[in-house]
Formats: structure tokens, C-alpha cells, sequence
């Protein structure tokens, strides 16, 4: 990012910088969002629990009031995104954070950080609007359940948050007492997913959600200077979470058997690489994790990467199989960066090529051997 911010004009680059640009000129002038301003209850009584609708549910046309709502693999129910629940405020406030803190990096503009905390203090901090840190009511179904253990994925929009506070900390737009809050509303929330059944159900998870929670909690833990709590987790990855879900050959079955099998290959590894890069901050190394019959990082990618560029030939199940290979590059190129492997920078930059210009081509330089 620093040697990317000197050179922000670069052919290669401008296209993702203005882009940036505009996302954070949006932010600036966009609302200020909250958990409170949602059209129903939770059945805590308090606005102030985030609230949602688990995504493939769908009602049940047999039934006069379509409940209890029935389930429909990969495909997504948009009464999920309307104003009667949070999760749509969530996208938007985390990523109006996370595109008003890089614009803040890379032009040193403090409009943009100021708007950035404005919003951080609403979601987070202010009494009035603060999301409780819990997600007990997230990804419900109706005529089912309240909330599912499921549901606590909902949350990884929050790792774009901690990195965002992160850049904007020069600034000094967030006062002593902001951050402290922040950090406790992290650590409350680490606690909650570490407690709660609904947490607990979701670390004993076998596929990419038990990946994400890792994810969450290691990341979250930090920001929250609860180190040792991130090592642990991270200790755990690769017994617990590579060995288990990876076959020998670095598919992932459990995400073989969606109907999104590709999409949900890449999902499943995008925390890992997170948490692989997050490694680096606890003295650890992912990347070269192995089992003896060679499940590992490597060979997941290795698996995937022939059929970047020619996602119909997937011999799996793929609804969508060119939004599958949208997160495909990013994913690759750390890939290549962490194994000097010239097969994986090739195949990210062919991924690249297909995919729309994105403000995430300003974070990884591509590979070159």
C-alpha cells in the first residue's frame, strides 16, 4: 500500500484508485447508519440487537402465510436486504468505513476520516444507536427459528471495520476514549462468540463458516490486544480446520456438495488466507502448514487454479460460475506471493483480467517472480 500510494497514476492502478475515489465521495456525502432504524423488533424487544434473515430461506407457497419459509441453495431471498432487518445497513456502513479510510491513506484528506468516525461512533459507540455486541438474532428464519448459529458469519463485514480504524488512526479523528470503546465493543463482542450456544455452534462448524468464525475472533482479538487469544486460534487452523475440511487432492467437500460449489471453494479459503496473513502478527506460519499426505494451503489453491479462466469445466455444481471467480484473483496472488509460485501469479492475473476493476487492486501488488 505505501509503495502503491506513490504511485496512485499508474495505468495499472488509476482505474482502481478513482474508483476508490468515488465509493469514499459517496460515503462523505451518505447517511449515517444504525441497527435502530430497522422496521422489526427483535424478540429481545431491543432495536439495539442486530437482527436478520438467513439468506436462502424462502416462504413456503404451500402455506397461506408462506411459514414455516423453506430452504433454497444459493439463492437469495431479497427480503433479506430490506429496511425490516440490519444486514443491509451493516454492508453499507462497513464498507463506507473501509473505502473512507483508504481514501484517507492515500490522500491524507481528513474529511474523509472524520465522516469514517462519524459513523464508527454511531454503529459502535453513541447510546442512542450502538449495536449491542451480540449476534444472537442474526440470519433467522421465520416460522423457524429467531436467529442461527449461522448467522454470526453476518459479522465478518466487521474485518473491513478494524482494518478502516487502523488507517484512520493518524489522523487522530478518533479520540483515546473512541478507541478504548472500540476496543472493549470488540473484546464484548469476542467474549459473546466465545460464550454464547450461538457461538459455540458456530465454531464447532466442519465448513467455510467455522473458517470465517477463526477468522473473526483472531482478527477481533487483536484489535482488542487480547494476543494470546488470537494465538490460540490461530494454533487451531490447521489441525482443526485445513486437515479436517481438505481432501488429499485440496478439494473441500463440504463446499463440493453446494450449489455453488465453486463460489463456496474460494469462500472457504478466503478466511484462511486471512488468517495465514493475520499469522504473521502472532509469529506463526499457515502458509506452510501441511499434513502428511500434503492437505494444506497449497494444494487448495492448486486444485482450483486450472480452472480460472474456464469456470464452466468445474465438474461441480455452480449456479453462477463467473461471479464464482470474482474473489479469485486477490486470493491468488497471495497465494503466489507466499509460495513464489509463477503458476498461481498466472492464473491471478488471468483472473484479474476477467473480473471488474476493484478498490481491492490497491492493497496486493501482483505477483512478479
Amino acid at each position: 500500500m505505501a509503495t502503491t500510494k506513490g504511485a496512485l497514476t499508474r495505468p495499472d492502478l488509476a482505474p482502481a484508485y478513482q474508483l476508490l475515489i468515488k465509493r469514499a465521495g459517496a460515503a462523505l456525502a451518505g447517511p449515517t447508519y444504525t441497527v435502530v432504524d430497522k422496521l422489526k423488533t427483535p424478540p429481545s424487544g431491543d432495536k439495539h440487537d442486530y437482527m436478520s434473515m438467513g439468506p436462502y430461506w424462502w416462504p413456503d407457497p404451500g402455506k397461506p402465510n408462506g411459514e414455516p419459509y423453506v430452504r433454497r441453495d444459493g439463492e437469495v431471498n431479497p427480503e433479506r436486504s430490506t429496511d425490516a432487518f440490519d444486514v443491509s445497513d451493516l454492508e453499507a456502513m462497513s464498507g463506507a468505513v473501509e473505502a473512507l479510510s483508504l481514501a484517507y491513506y492515500f490522500t491524507d484528506d481528513r474529511r474523509y476520516a472524520d465522516k469514517a468516525a462519524q459513523l464508527l461512533r454511531a454503529w459502535f459507540l453513541d447510546a442512542a444507536t450502538r449495536m449491542n455486541p451480540n449476534a444472537s438474532f442474526a440470519q433467522g428464519v421465520p416460522g423457524r427459528t429467531p436467529g442461527r448459529a449461522e448467522g454470526v458469519l453476518d459479522t465478518f463485514r466487521l474485518l473491513r471495520v478494524v482494518e478502516g480504524i487502523g488507517l484512520l488512526g493518524p489522523s487522530g479523528t478518533l479520540t483515546a476514549a473512541d478507541q478504548a470503546g472500540l476496543e472493549r465493543w470488540f473484546a464484548d463482542y469476542a467474549a459473546w462468540m466465545q460464550a454464547s450456544p450461538t457461538g459455540r455452534e458456530e465454531r464447532a462448524a466442519t465448513n467455510n463458516h467455522g473458517n470465517w468464525y477463526d477468522y473473526q475472533l483472531a482478527t477481533f482479538a487483536l484489535f482488542a490486544r487480547e494476543d494470546d487469544l488470537a494465538r490460540r486460534v490461530i494454533a487451531t487452523v490447521g489441525p482443526q480446520r485445513i486437515a479436517s475440511q481438505m481432501a488429499p487432492d485440496g478439494s473441500l467437500p463440504e463446499e463440493l456438495k453446494r450449489t455453488r460449489a465453486l463460489h463456496y471453494s474460494y469462500f472457504a479459503l478466503e478466511p484462511l488466507v486471512g488468517l495465514a496473513d493475520l499469522a504473521r502478527c502472532t509469529g506463526q506460519d499457515l502458509w506452510q502448514f501441511e499434513t502428511a499426505d500434503g492437505r494444506g494451503l497449497r494444494k487448495g489453491f492448486a486444485f482450483l487454479a486450472p480452472y480460472v479462466g474456464s469456470e464452466e469445466s468445474f465438474p461441480f455444481k455452480e449456479l453462477e460460475p463467473h461471479k464464482a471467480a470474482a474473489s479469485a484473483a486477490p486470493l491468488l496472488t497471495y497465494a503466489a506471493w507466499a509460495y513464489g509460485d509463477e503458476a498461481f501469479g498466472a492464473a491471478a492475473s488471468l483472473a484479474a483480467k476477467a473480473r471488474s476493476v476493484s478498490p481491492g487492486d490497491l492493497l496486493i501488488a501482483p505477483y512478479e517472480p
